[in-house]
């Protein structure tokens, strides 16, 4: 059962609350003496121990568990506003427009900034929403990702949805709820709809819209893929879980030390229009990296996303089993690396697999200016862009 922390108390019983987690893990077949678990349970007990952070104060931990611990709150109708443009990095002084807005609708309100490249042709451009990792802000993901240097680049519009602290206190997208993997509810529908209320107000071409994300970012954007075919024409997955990997916070925890067993079925909860099942349904186009020393998020979860778009590949329009197709190499800065490429009848690559060999937990290719990143490894960033605008159902640029 998800442990509920209003916000506002100003104490609690951290043994308390360490010990129904724990038996939480024992129900869901996972002990706590020993391996990953036993440091995932330090480092909640740790959390509890320590002070509260003061309000807006900067969560740019060093720990590698940024999702290990989601301090999920209560229903919210909505999200408070949130405070404007941060201060100018290399990211944000670059020439195009980046503000902020608000969007609301059934299922809550969420802030997301918006980032217009100075280069925009007079054209419909593609659109690319990024979903940041927990503890993570639009800012600190632009910064890291270098997403809007390449919007300059190849003339595209980024979207930054914002999660707000009073939806979950590790401003982790709620990727584990069972309401929050359903067409038409909760944060999928927040989503779409800002995705939606951009395409209507600005230059977007329908046929180039894509979502990516890292790590619980990459879990709904795989969600988006599956529960939005026709809106999202590609999904972009670093360091995340498979579609219907968890569908509560133990289950979460378990699937993210890879001994997850999924969810069951979800058919005929409010706003449902599509049942969801633990094998994904829909093909989406889908590029997935993941580290092989990942020990927040383990790397049997990049497979398994991998899998399911290949096998989504294999149905879709009675296509062949998809041709898989793997080679090695090293980036620039190091680190080593295979990539798979699964092909379609045509011969087109439409799945994409890159292992990032002895990496953690954070954006390959990334800039230090944001968290999680790891600049020795290939540039996810870019490789995401290449396999999106290449994709032959986004047509021409």
């Amino acid at each position: 059962m998800t442990q509920t922390f209003p916000t506002g108390l100003p104490t609690f019983d951290a043994g308390g609350i360490t010990a129904t987690i724990e038996k939480a893990f024992a129900a869901a077949g996972l002990t706590t003496q020993t391996g990953f678990m036993h440091d995932l349970t330090e480092t909640i007990r740790r959390a509890l121990s320590s002070p509260l952070p003061e309000p807006g104060h900067a969560a740019r931990q060093s720990s590698r568990l940024i999702d290990a611990f989601a301090r999920e709150v209560g229903p919210q109708a909505d999200a408070p506003a949130l405070p404007g443009t941060a201060p100018a990095t290399r990211e944000t002084a670059t020439p195009g427009e980046f503000i902020t807005r608000q969007f609301r609708n059934h299922a809550g309100a969420r802030a997301y900034k918006l980032y217009v490249p100075r280069s925009a042709p007079g054209e419909p451009m593609p659109l690319i929403v990024m979903l940041h990792g927990c503890t993570q802000s639009p800012d600190d993901f632009a910064a890291g990702t270098q997403m809007n240097a390449l919007a300059e680049q190849h003339r595209f519009i980024v979207a930054y949805p914002e999660q707000a602290a009073n939806a979950n206190g590790s401003k982790c997208w709620n990727w584990f709820r069972a309401e929050d993997q359903i067409r038409d509810s909760g944060e999928p529908s927040i989503i779409a709809g800002i995705t939606r209320e951009i395409a209507a107000t600005h230059a977007v071409d329908p046929r180039r819209i894509f979502v990516a994300g890292l790590s619980a970012g990459a879990s709904m954007a795989v969600i988006l893929g599956e529960t939005y075919p026709e809106l999202y024409a590609g999904v972009g997955a670093h360091s995340g879980l498979p579609y219907g990997a968890a569908h509560d916070m133990p289950s979460a925890f378990a699937a993210m030390a890879g001994s997850g067993t999924g969810m069951p079925d979800l058919a005929g909860l409010t706003g449902s229009a599509i049942t969801p099942r633990k094998k994904a349904t829909r093909f989406v186009p889908t590029i997935v990296f993941h580290g092989d020393a990942d020990h927040t998020v383990g790397q049997r979860n990049g497979a398994s996303i991998v899998q399911q778009a290949a096998d989504a590949l294999s149905t879709h329009d009675d296509e062949v089993a998809a041709t898989a197709v793997a080679e090695g190499g090293v980036a620039p800065r190091g680190r080593s690396y295979t990539r798979t490429r699964y092909s379609d009848a045509h011969g087109m690559p439409r799945v994409e697999s890159w292992v990032v060999h002895g990496a953690g937990h954070a954006w390959a290719g990334g800039n230090a200016r944001g968290s999680y990143t790891d600049a020795t490894g290939p540039d996810a960033g870019a490789e995401m862009v290449r396999f999106f605008l290449a994709q032959p159902q986004a047509g021409s640029a």
